[in-house]
């Protein structure tokens, strides 16, 4: 390895990132469609079956600041090597599992040690690129394979549940893991800590404690709906802990969380697209997999392969748009006309019908949606980790997994919430007798007007985002905060 270059080592390096991206993204959906094999094998009931989805959602939202924070004081390199491992043992133990607690507690682990890796990927990818062509390629990549996360994971989950086992939806992130971990070893360069300090205890329990009543709000509101107290009450707490964090970031010597990052408009801008996008882009990955399954009735391994079609035009989009344009023209062309892309896509997957047209029903939007995913992401990542202190690099990409974290969790509670309230209101209309076959084809109709009124709200946050970025962001590259990102 001593005649490779630093240019080869950074390309590589980015592989290896890119793995672990994957691994972390895809893990969201993969474990979904396996879960029904699950709860036959393991047998428990479907309403503890949302808890290992929840379970990783809390562990993984709750501690990416801390996660975050840790890579700073560790070094980058360590952290990518705790997450992985612990992360890849955590899969093994989910695998494996033979009853519920296990498995759960299985999820729970994996939502912790994805915590301290996707802020260190991240910040590892943000500190080896400051080359502004390079840095916009590097991130264009990055960014297509975390939007392509979630149609991948569901390909994957389908093709290793119909043609292994449901446990390979677990095992497979040992491949992934063992993988980075030998790319880590050879391609990521050994940084130090980057300052003597030590972690915030105070920021760390209000901040952690916060996050983590807001997404279990979010998450309670998924199973029991919006009038339900608990989960209004534990928004609320979680809101009042989180705005207890902010003050104490600023009288704390060494803040979790620096509010310095804050205050950057191009930083900010970027953050409210990442979030805004989280939450609408729900909609694709739950309600189309639903229409696919539940309406059309394709397998699990038909329903991944009829997502490609989205993840292909978010690469190009990313390749072509974001790679070559945004180191000349910066965020704000591109994001802003991406918003507006995804917001018609959204439109698109209105007109569902319950026949079995693919190439007119479903085709359109995944491609104009995916086009505009690809110009939304890699440049809203890439600016708001740009110009960050090297001692804060992980802080401020624990702040945009965080973000998005918290918008996916509000989109899965928001729009789901719309879309089955819509269907119920339908379905209560009072009807003349009907066949069994026309009460069917009534009950599928009410079903996707609930779906569409859902999309109209996500091409509603689309169509906000694309006015927010547009005022928020800013032609060029990002300004510095007073220190160069890399050293």
């Amino acid at each position: 390895m001593s005649d490779m270059t630093s240019s080869d080592r950074r390309w590589w390096a980015l592989g290896v990132l890119s793995i672990t991206q994957l691994m972390v993204a895809l893990d969201a959906t993969v474990i979904n469609i396996a879960l029904p094999h699950a709860q036959r094998d393991l047998h428990f009931s479907l309403a503890n079956r949302q808890w290992l989805i929840t379970a990783y959602a809390l562990a993984f939202g709750s501690l990416l600041l801390v996660g975050g924070r840790l890579s700073d004081l560790w070094g980058r390199r360590t952290s990518l090597y705790v997450g992985l491992t612990g992360f890849a043992l955590a899969s093994a133990l989910g695998g494996s599992a033979h009853s519920f607690t296990t498995l759960v507690t299985a999820r729970a682990v994996q939502g912790v040690f994805g915590a301290v890796l996707a802020p260190a990927a991240l910040a590892t990818l943000s500190s080896t690129f400051s080359d502004p062509k390079e840095r916009a390629k590097a991130f264009s990549i990055y960014g297509a394979i975390g939007a392509s996360g979630a149609a991948i994971g569901l390909l994957l989950g389908g093709a290793l549940t119909q043609w292994a086992t449901w446990r390979w939806c677990l095992f497979i992130n040992l491949v992934f893991a063992a993988i980075a971990v030998v790319g880590v070893a050879l391609f990521i360069t050994g940084d130090k800590r980057t300052h003597d300090t030590n972690l915030d205890v105070v920021g760390t329990l209000l901040g952690s404690a916060g996050l983590f009543f807001v997404v279990y709000g979010f998450a309670h509101a998924v199973n029991t709906g919006w009038a339900n107290y608990i989960t209004w009450g534990s928004l609320v707490i979680g809101v009042v802990l989180l705005v207890a964090f902010v003050r104490w970031q600023q009288r704390s010597k060494n803040p979790l969380l620096p509010l310095r990052l804050l205050i950057n408009r191009m930083r900010g801008g970027s953050l409210v697209a990442l979030f805004l996008t989280s939450i609408g882009i729900f909609g694709i990955s739950l309600f189309l997999a639903y229409y696919l399954q539940g309406t059309l009735g394709y397998s699990p391994l038909r329903t991944g392969v009829a997502f490609l079609p989205l993840v292909a035009a978010i690469a190009l989009s990313a390749f072509v748009a974001s790679a070559r344009l945004l180191a000349v023209s910066g965020p704000r062309p591109l994001v802003p006309t991406g918003m507006l892309l995804s917001m018609l896509g959204m439109v698109l997957f209105t007109r569902l019908t319950p026949n079995p047209d693919y190439a007119s029903n479903v085709l359109p939007g995944l491609v104009v949606t995916g086009l505009g995913l690809g110009l939304i992401f890699a440049p809203a990542i890439a600016s708001a980790t740009a110009g960050v202190r090297l001692s804060d690099v992980g802080a401020a990409s624990a702040l945009v997994n965080t973000t998005q974290q918290i918008g996916g969790s509000m989109g899965v509670a928001l729009l789901n919430t719309i879309a089955v309230s819509v269907t119920a209101r339908s379905n209560a209309v009072k009807q003349p007798a009907l066949s069994q076959s026309a009460a069917h084809n009534y009950a599928v109709l009410a079903t996707l007007h609930g779906y569409a009124v859902a999309f109209w709200w996500a091409a509603a946050f689309f169509g906000v985002g694309a006015v927010f970025t547009f005022g928020l962001l800013e032609s060029g590259v990002p300004d510095q905060d007073g220190v160069p990102a890399t050293t």
